[in-house]
């Protein structure tokens, strides 16, 4: 059976949900489509600056960060950073707070390192090529992947991409359905990672630039500014996903599968958790168990009563 690779959104925000979820496809498997595992867990823990794709504000000391890299590597599960804001310049490489966590995610600054798997490698995805050389030469014991955010639509681009040191090149969601790229990519489908419920709008114009905005409020911790776009009067959820044609359903997967590519990633950072359940609960359980693991992973994602 093919191992599958599911790599999930929210390090930080969405932590009990995903201790919930890998709890359960490790004590109780059969509930769960054969050969899937969970790849990665991505994102960021609130106030970094290099964070990028969506503004996370805030801080969290480090007994916290570092029980919760611990809590995914115990389960053999990289967590992965977005360190992907598009606006990193030199002076921001040497941000105290953004290489404390690297530090503290690194096989030499873990206490805790061994899982399942072994020793587990955690990840980094990059955009800026300074931050990228900067993290090559000081956390050498991290995987780098090759960011979405790049906004990367030609084949020649993403072959150059994966003519480069990453161990995965994630497609931007406006090539999934692409026959030409995905027949010319099939040599290295295995470093490729495709984005399956984008709900932003096909061919928007404005993603670079939604970028680039999401980066400027991270370093400048402005939690008030709106960017305006197409879909910012639509609700987000895992239907408006389902209508765009970047969609890839579970009918979908196995001519993928079939043809090597293993690597699917799940949008959902800075998004409501039911988007995020909706999403899950559609592609890892089977059927007949999507009603119990949906109950467990609501009761999972609901705050703590307070007595």
């Amino acid at each position: 059976m093919q191992e599958v690779y599911w790599h999930l959104p929210g390090i930080c925000s969405f932590f009990p949900l995903h201790q919930t979820l890998l709890r359960l496809m490790k004590e109780e498997p059969y509930r769960f489509r054969e050969g899937y595992r969970i790849g990665s867990v991505y994102g960021t823990f609130p106030g970094a600056v290099w964070n990028g794709g969506r503004a996370v504000l805030g801080s969290a000391s480090k007994k916290t960060i570092t029980s919760i890299i611990s809590a995914y590597n115990s389960f053999g599960v990289p967590v992965r950073f977005t360190w992907t804001n598009p606006l990193i310049e030199e002076k921001h490489v040497y941000d105290t707070y953004c290489n404390q966590i690297m530090e503290w995610g690194s096989l030499n600054g873990r206490t805790e390192k061994r899982g399942p798997a072994g020793n587990v490698k955690n990840q980094a995805l990059v955009n800026s090529p300074v931050l990228e050389k900067y993290l090559r030469e000081h956390y050498p014991d991290y995987e780098l992947l090759s960011s979405t955010t790049k906004r990367i639509t030609g084949l020649e681009g993403i072959k150059q991409e994966l003519a480069g040191d990453y161990v995965l090149v994630v497609l931007d969601y406006d090539l999934n359905k692409d026959e030409e790229v995905l027949k010319a990519l099939e040599p290295d489908a295995g470093r490729i990672e495709l984005l399956v419920d984008e709900i932003c709008c096909p061919h928007c114009p404005k993603r670079k630039e939604h970028y680039a905005d999401e980066g400027l409020k991270q370093m400048t911790f402005d939690a008030e500014s709106v960017f305006k776009c197409y879909d910012s009067k639509r609700t987000p959820s895992f239907a408006v996903s389902q209508s765009r044609p970047a969609f890839i359903g579970n009918e979908d997967l196995p001519r993928y599968i079939e043809r090597g590519y293993i690597n699917f990633k799940l949008v959902g950072r800075g998004l409501p958790p039911q988007m995020l359940i909706d999403s899950i609960c559609y592609y890892l359980p089977k059927e007949d168990e999507r009603g119990y693991v949906r109950k467990k992973l609501e009761d999972a994602s609901r705050p703590p009563v307070r007595r």
